[in-house]
């Protein structure tokens, strides 16, 4: 067998995982072959329902509504998703296949030979939202930024260094790389769904098995594999299967800015006055409001939006419940609403800078992120400011 492809003997079961690279040509045809020498009792791929619908149904985005999902609060998810998703295109355009044609090569061949297949994989909406739940907004900018840079990037990688993705050596120091740049997202996007996945495998009927995962997986699938078949864990995986509700600290956090603006805008009546301390509240409201709509401006929206955000922001501050994002994003939207042809071309429209703003979907995103991170950063330059002036 080549080096992506791996045979465990578990306990009288034959489980043999093949390590694939998402947009490799080569991935494919090995998928296949495997599948077709093997003749396993189940295909396992690592996928989940709603992603296999929306690679086979790629049309389902015409029927998004933007404004929903920014009310919901899962316009970081769905931006991360589409600068994630924008990376893997433009990986595949140089090696003319498209992301997770390995995956459906696996379905496509098992539904051939009449095998049986799961998908084995955590639903992706669960895995965004523990990721993101586990950063703060500084955390949710670094990775937004690398995942951007990585999809505007201009460099052209070649079939080589697609091939490279496979090895062993590269992905090591790639998810070394990941884990010093963000722990959290690390453990949620890695080692979290290595677990999972070997759950899924190992609970799969079936003596022969075969088993297709990114080769960023392998590694640790295969040591869990280990543990399971040696009864040293339960394969019970609930507790990673859901989005964990914000603890006493978390909740409490999201208060302690405004409370300290409140406070120290208080206590600059206190200490000298109410000029003072009217003073301090018109620092403040420029600072947060000027930053707001200093990222409205950056994603060159609507002047009416770039009011909402500048209006919005102290609004928000003072309720952590809702961000100014909220009312900058829902103001562009119903200003330029997003049309049928948006939808249609989202995924190529986010390989570029020039995609991001053109494509109204995408600009509206932008919007809401970059206001909020605005106001954000207006607050945290204004705290010093403001107790000093009040102390």
């Amino acid at each position: 067998m080549s080096d992506t492809v791996r045979a465990l003997d578990l306990t009288g079961r034959r489980i043999v995982l093949v390590a694939t690279a998402h947009v490799s040509r080569e991935s494919v045809d090995e998928v296949t072959a495997v599948i077709q020498s093997e003749k396993p009792d189940r295909v396992c791929v690592e996928l989940d329902e709603a992603r296999w619908r929306s690679m086979s149904n790629p049309d389902a985005w015409e029927k998004t509504d933007i404004v929903k999902i920014i009310k919901e609060g899962r316009a970081f998810l769905l931006l991360a998703n589409l600068a994630l998703s924008a990376f893997q295109r433009k990986m595949g355009a140089e090696s003319g296949i498209k992301p997770g044609a390995e995956m459906m090569a696996a379905i496509r061949t098992a539904e051939a030979e009449g095998i049986a297949y799961s998908f084995c994989d955590r639903d992706v909406q669960t895995t965004l939202r523990r990721a993101w739940g586990k950063s703060n907004l500084w955390n949710k900018s670094k990775l937004l930024a690398q995942l951007l840079a990585s999809a505007f990037s201009t460099e052209k990688p070649d079939a080589a260094e697609i091939e490279k993705l496979k090895q062993r050596s590269e992905l090591d120091e790639m998810m070394a790389e990941l884990a010093a740049y963000l722990p959290s997202v690390k453990e949620t996007l890695i080692d979290e769904r290595d677990r999972y996945l070997a759950a899924k495998i190992w609970s799969s009927p079936g003596e022969r098995i075969v088993a297709v995962l990114g080769a960023g997986h392998m590694p640790g699938v295969e040591a869990w594999l280990a543990v399971f078949a040696a009864g040293e864990a339960s394969t019970d995986v609930s507790d990673i299967d859901r989005v964990p509700p914000k603890g006493f600290l978390a909740n409490s956090a999201g208060w302690l800015v405004p409370a300290l603006i409140v406070g120290f805008i208080a206590l600059g009546f206190f200490t000298s006055g109410a000029e003072a301390s009217l003073n301090l509240l018109i620092r403040w409201v420029a600072l947060n409001g000027t930053l707001a709509a200093l990222g409205s401006i950056l994603c060159l929206a609507h002047p009416l939006t770039i009011l909402v955000s500048f209006a919005a922001a102290p609004i928000a501050t003072l309720n952590p419940l809702v961000a100014v994002g909220l009312f900058s994003g829902v103001t562009e939207a119903w200003l330029r609403k997003p049309r049928v042809q948006d939808f249609q071309n989202l995924s190529s429209d986010a390989t570029s800078v020039r995609g991001f703003y053109r494509n109204k979907v995408t600009h509206i995103l932008l919007v809401f992120f970059l206001s909020s991170l605005g106001g954000a950063i207006g607050n945290f330059i204004a705290l010093p400011i403001l107790a000093g002036g009040a102390l």
